[in-house]
């Protein structure tokens, strides 16, 4: 009986043993499963971060193009505060045959272009008043729009007779309209008044005979 007993309490040790085993094998296990999802999900998480970090880079490229393209891209007209007015007395007379040719210039004084688009008025009166103004514009000879970078000038001719050719000799440059100054308005703009002066900068006339003055389209 004792043998019996000693057999017996030896086997239930045993098995007490083999169950204490797996328990601590299945609890190693369920440490490892755990850590191996711990770092499944914390490496889905790295992706996720760079996807976000490339995502908010993007709108800060497409803002910087638009910044660069300056809005809808749109010129300001040129105005009388943005520019400068000189008008220049043609060099040469005129002949029978050909006009005397002076010079509207429109210099850009601003730090951005600006555009002249449609018909630029001229107004020359005469200094005595003795006749009737000369005006006109440059509508018969175009009116497309011409860009002007800030420091640049934009040029249009006027023709014109500075002499009277059916006079007598001694009476030739006597003519109706003799101006030392002229008004120039923009399109849409106010008008200014401009002194005439030589090519070189020197106080001039603008002597016109008859009534027939061409204004011609500004060019850049």
């Amino acid at each position: 009986m004792r043998v019996r007993t000693a057999v017996a309490a030896a086997a239930v040790l045993a098995a007490g043993l083999t169950m204490t085993a797996c328990q601590n094998d299945d609890k190693a296990s369920g440490s490892e499963s755990t850590g191996s999802t711990a770092s499944a999900q914390g490496g889905s998480a790295t992706p996720s971060a760079t996807a976000e970090g490339t995502g908010s880079g993007t709108p800060g490229a497409t803002g910087g193009d638009a910044s660069a393209r300056g809005g809808d891209g749109t010129i300001a007209a040129c105005t009388a505060r943005t520019t400068k007015a000189a008008f220049v007395a043609a060099a040469r007379h005129a002949t029978p045959s050909r006009p005397a040719t002076g010079t509207l210039k429109i210099t850009n004084t601003s730090a951005k272009p600006c555009t002249i688009v449609g018909a630029t008025s001229l107004v020359a009166k005469d200094d005595q008043g003795k006749s009737s103004p000369i005006e006109t514009d440059n509508s018969a000879a175009g009116t497309d729009a011409v860009d002007v970078r800030p420091g640049a000038t934009a040029t249009a001719s006027v023709s014109y007779a500075d002499l009277n050719f059916e006079g007598t000799e001694s009476a030739r440059q006597t003519c109706g309209v003799q101006a030392s100054k002229v008004e120039i308005a923009l399109p849409k703009d106010v008008s200014r008044t401009v002194k005439v002066t030589t090519d070189t900068g020197s106080a001039a006339i603008f002597n016109v005979c008859g009534k027939e003055v061409k204004f011609g389209a500004f060019r850049g």
